[in-house]
């Protein structure tokens, strides 16, 4: 996901460049404040950090002049200024959250999660098909010529990586994340339990060498 962080104070731009790319986020994060809707509209982000207090346009009307160009990206208002009619206004104009200054990095995280979440949520692909293999997401399945086979969450999510990223090895640490986003620790062995289970359903789709295995480098399709 692509972010725009339109952030004047150059420390608090530099430390949510560090955070978002940490967190594995495209950044666009301009010291220029002339034309940011244009710079925005340039972009093409999946979603926009936005201060209030901005040199030459505010943040409010930068939102407002987005919305009237039925530009629909989320945008989140992140400031200073803690006045209730202030995020009020921030709503009014079109904003999708609003956060105060000083926020806190895992709090910022997760509400910038969750309106990507939200807002991307009917946009998202829900089918893939590589090598005559269709993924379902929204059935949870997985089929080939004419039969199908159910999957588990996490099996389903595995498959989601792996199609997403087709023909290319997708490390099993970056799956462990991708499963188990929130937990600590993780035993290396349950992914390769998910992944056996998720072969032997190929293999009754007579796909068995669909998933290949590198040491070193992961799984790919």
């Amino acid at each position: 996901m692509h972010i725009f962080v339109a952030e004047d104070e150059k420390t608090i731009r530099r430390e949510l460049t560090i955070l978002l790319e940490n967190a594995m986020y495209q950044v666009t994060a301009p010291e220029n404040f002339e034309n940011i809707p244009d710079q925005i509209t340039e972009a093409s982000p999946d979603l926009i950090l936005l201060d209030v207090n901005l040199p030459g346009m505010s943040g409010f009307d930068i939102c407002s002049m987005l919305r009237q160009r039925e530009n629909s990206c989320p945008v989140i208002f992140l400031t200073s200024r803690t006045d209730s009619m202030d995020e009020l206004t921030g709503m009014l104009r079109g904003g999708d959250d609003y956060i105060t200054k000083p926020y806190q990095a895992p709090i910022l995280l997760a509400r910038i999660a969750a309106v990507l979440k939200r807002t991307h949520r009917n946009t998202e692909k829900i089918s893939f098909i590589y090598k005559d293999v269709q993924l379902d997401i929204s059935k949870c399945s997985i089929s080939c010529g004419g039969r199908e086979m159910e999957l588990t969450k996490n099996e389903m999510k595995i498959l989601h990586l792996l199609f997403m990223h087709a023909g290319n090895y997708v490390a099993r640490q970056d799956l462990i994340e991708y499963l188990w986003e929130n937990q600590i620790f993780i035993d290396d062995n349950t992914l390769s339990v998910h992944v056996t289970r998720i072969r032997e359903k190929l293999r009754e789709l007579d796909r068995d060498n669909f998933i290949q295995t590198k040491r070193g480098m992961g799984y790919r399709i």
